[in-house]
């Protein structure tokens, strides 16, 4: 076999393990270091010091050298210098420290003063509950950047009110679902971060990008909940007084500054320090974690449980995703020293595609392999193999990285794979059936695709704020 030939068997070994269920990081790993060895392999450099060892050489000193030649490939030194490139990665720095800014702020007790706050304000609406819950699930999920956590704690709070006041179980399943995905995209995602660190692409840019993408599929969201209320008020009945009471102007303005404000401070104190160069996203991540430990102080939810819980959810989605990236980087090092990239990227070539066809083939495999795999496989693994064929079509890296954010909010929306409402399944009411949330989640899933298109078509969407704050 040729070398290209075996960095596409490389690529179909790593394949067929993943859907035999073996752990992806380990997986990368043990196959970067397998194929590594062939690649590299040099037998007059690895036992050179062996062949020098005179025939009056003990059994030892031959043995030992022996085995210290065996392990003298070059893979071993790659796998090394992998690893300490990940773990000193600057970029990466800011991905514990929002993760753990999220995970306080879960456990902070804010969200359900939120909700009902906004239920209140928004009692006069065409679904006004779903209106707001969508809007809580936002700004959770901007606060958090972690779809499960925001499904899960909102279906427990928002979904039983939403079916107390006789709700469509669909239509409100579908409301949770949707929003809780937000925080892929939306700033400061921990997503966008990964993607930067894999792509080279500034993570300033990346936020400033992303900010009206994301402020346009929440647009969407909410013209759809509020449209189809207004079209078929049956879904979304308006709430009576027993179930949302009114309350005077004063106690409502009070409600807000307790509730609302605090989490819009917080997010706006990060994102603006980012966006407005006050800050590199690492002291923004910071900061944002600083200020997650002041809200649960000033909530009175700051125990030692709850502080010990998140430092360990944070440490251990870390791990995964640092071993994610060496893996990754171990992999595509042997794949590309192997010709596996060339022999990818010639083949594109040959097909003699415009870049509106390619993104659409991109963009549908992104789609495919969201069924399988997470969000950060699939940035850490195969959107590396796309980014060099991106100058072949003059697409920038920045687009392409904002249309893959809104592409994976599919990922957890897509049935029969669609990991939200599995989060939400395992929490809801018993008579809410599985496929009600999935048919609940399919005009959301349509209005991601009318996202995605906004963005190819008007594309000024994208570079409108980072020409604005930075420059072309």
């Amino acid at each position: 076999m040729t070398d290209p030939q075996v960095a596409l068997s490389m690529l179909g070994v790593f394949i067929i393990l993943v859907f035999l269920g073996f752990p992806i990081a380990f997986t990368l790993m043990a196959l970067g270091i397998m194929f590594g060895y062939y690649a590299y392999f040099d037998a007059g450099r690895m036992w050179r010091s062996f062949n020098r060892l005179g025939e009056d050489a003990d059994w030892w000193t031959s043995t030992t050298t022996w085995f210290e030649g065996l392990f003298n490939n070059r893979i071993f030194d790659l796998f090394i210098n992998q690893t300490y490139t990940v773990m000193s990665n600057e970029v990466l720095t800011a991905v514990p420290l929002f993760l753990f800014m999220g995970y306080i702020v879960e456990r902070a007790n804010i969200v359900d003063r939120l909700f009902s706050t906004l239920a209140i304000a928004s009692r006069r609406m065409p679904g006004s509950m779903g209106v707001a819950a969508l809007i809580t699930c936002a700004l959770f999920a901007t606060a958090t950047g972690i779809v499960g956590a925001v499904v899960t704690l909102m279906g427990l709070l928002a979904l039983p009110a939403m079916l107390k006041s006789r709700y469509d179980p669909s239509f409100a399943s579908g409301i949770i679902c949707a929003g809780g995905t937000l925080g892929i995209l939306i700033p400061p995602s921990i997503m966008l971060i990964v993607y930067a660190a894999a792509s080279g692409v500034s993570i300033v840019r990346l936020y400033a990008g992303a900010m009206l993408p994301g402020l346009v599929l929440v647009g969407l969201y909410l013209v759809y909940v509020i449209g189809r209320s207004i079209l078929q008020p049956s879904v979304a009945p308006r709430p009576s007084e027993d179930e949302v009471p009114p309350v005077p102007m004063g106690q409502l303005t009070w409600m807000m500054i307790t509730s609302f404000f605090p989490l819009a401070v917080l997010i706006v104190a990060v994102l603006g320090s980012i966006l407005f160069g006050l800050a590199t996203p690492t002291e923004a991540a910071a900061i944002g974690a600083m200020g997650g430990l002041v809200l649960a102080a000033a909530y009175r939810s700051l125990t030692f449980q709850r502080l010990r819980e998140s430092v360990y959810l944070t440490v251990r989605t870390t791990a995964m995703v640092c071993w994610l990236f060496v893996g990754s980087y171990t992999f595509s090092s042997v794949f590309s020293y192997l010709g596996g990239e060339h022999l990818i990227s010639s083949f594109v070539g040959g097909l003699d595609l415009t870049p509106l066809q390619f993104l659409l083939l991109a963009q549908l495999i992104i789609f495919l392999l969201g069924w399988p795999l997470e969000w950060s496989e699939i940035i850490i693994i195969f959107v590396p193999i796309f980014l060099p064929l991106l100058p072949m079509f003059g697409i920038d890296p920045l687009f392409f990285g904002i249309l893959v954010a809104l592409n994976l909010q599919t990922s957890f929306l897509t049935p029969p794979m669609a990991m939200s409402a599995y989060y939400l399944k395992g929490i809801a009411p018993p008579e809410v059936k599985l496929t009600q949330i999935f048919a609940g989640v399919m005009p959301f899933l349509f209005m991601v695709f009318i996202a995605m298109a906004v963005v190819y078509i008007f594309p000024q969407v994208v570079f409108y704020l980072p020409t604005v704050f930075y420059g072309g």
